[in-house]
């Protein structure tokens, strides 16, 4: 008797043992095309632009590429342009994840009331989300236009004199930002609008009865429960705004003086128009590293908070 009890037990444990196997290998099946992906994708061309920038590299003579050592790193620290270009870089991010944090959130609360027309607010906030940024770009350079542009004529109607925009150093980058902002807010709104959704009614009732007003609700109940909800929008934001790349390369190619011109359309620049491709990499290291500080500084700080 106990013997068959101990053969039952012995084949309970080996069915179970084939079982976790299965799901084990199924498990693997699911992750290892993802880890493919990012190894082939992220890990490799890191690893070679490493390489690459201890080197001379020309695309078009890659036959002639040869080590150089340090050589691209002490031009990087060196040139007056890379700190350009990480300044463009920094004021960007630091004005636009507040400002498109904040309108998206209010955006968000707005569609989010008992308004009969807020399928229709919401299609209208969230359509510059899925159209292309090339047309984008393209147009908001036609509305920038300084002599016949639909903002200056704007302007114009409240007695304020033409804008130059995109063609002075000082306003360029803010018009971008303005452009970006309104662009890409429609998606962080769709993201508060998912979390405000899903705070309990309960809570707001209960506030009401304990006579806490409008103002009161949002800060008591609203804020502190999307903060999980603030904390994804503000990483992928910043994610986002640090790859500057596309606004800039259409509409002022970096211009003028150098106002417009982030890491990323450097990099570009020195690796495909200039084809110094040693150079772009070691440029692309830096901003890697860059990258990596922020996401580390950020995730510690609203852990902490």
């Amino acid at each position: 008797m106990q013997t068959a009890m101990n053969a039952h037990k012995r084949e309970h444990i080996s069915t179970f043992s084939r079982q976790r196997r299965r799901e084990t290998l199924v498990g693997y099946s699911f992750v290892t095309p993802a880890v493919l992906l990012l190894i082939f994708f992220l890990v490799l061309p890191f690893l070679l632009a490493v390489v690459f920038g201890f080197t001379k590299f020309n695309l078009l003579r890659p036959d002639k590429i040869h080590f150089t050592g340090f050589d691209n790193y002490k031009l990087l620290f060196t040139d007056g342009l890379f700190y350009k270009s990480l300044w463009n870089t920094l004021y960007f991010t630091i004005i636009v994840v507040p400002v498109q944090s904040g309108v998206a959130l209010m955006l968000a609360l707005l569609v989010n009331n008992s308004l009969k027309l807020r399928n229709v607010f919401r299609i209208a906030y969230f359509s510059p989300v899925v159209t292309s940024m090339t047309v984008i770009a393209i147009l908001w350079i036609s509305l920038y236009n300084p002599n016949e542009g639909l903002i200056n004529s704007a302007l114009h109607f409240f007695g304020i004199s033409n804008q130059p925009f995109l063609r002075s150093s000082s306003q360029a980058m803010n018009s971008i930002i303005f452009m970006s902002v309104w662009q890409a807010a429609g998606y962080q709104m769709m993201i508060f609008l998912a979390g405000l959704q899903g705070i309990s009614k309960d809570l707001y009732e209960a506030s009401s009865i304990d006579g806490a007003n409008k103002l009161q609700q949002l800060r008591y109940i609203t804020i502190p429960s999307l903060y999980n909800v603030t904390v994804f929008v503000l990483t992928i934001t910043t994610i986002q705004a640090v790859k500057l790349f596309v606004q800039p390369y259409i509409m002022t190619n970096g211009g003028p003086e150098n106002s417009t011109r982030t890491l990323a359309l450097l990099i570009y620049q020195q690796g495909f128009q200039f084809r110094n491709a040693g150079y772009a990499s070691a440029i692309s290291v830096i901003f890697f590293l860059i990258v990596v500080l922020i996401s580390f500084s950020m995730k510690k700080f609203l852990r902490d908070k």
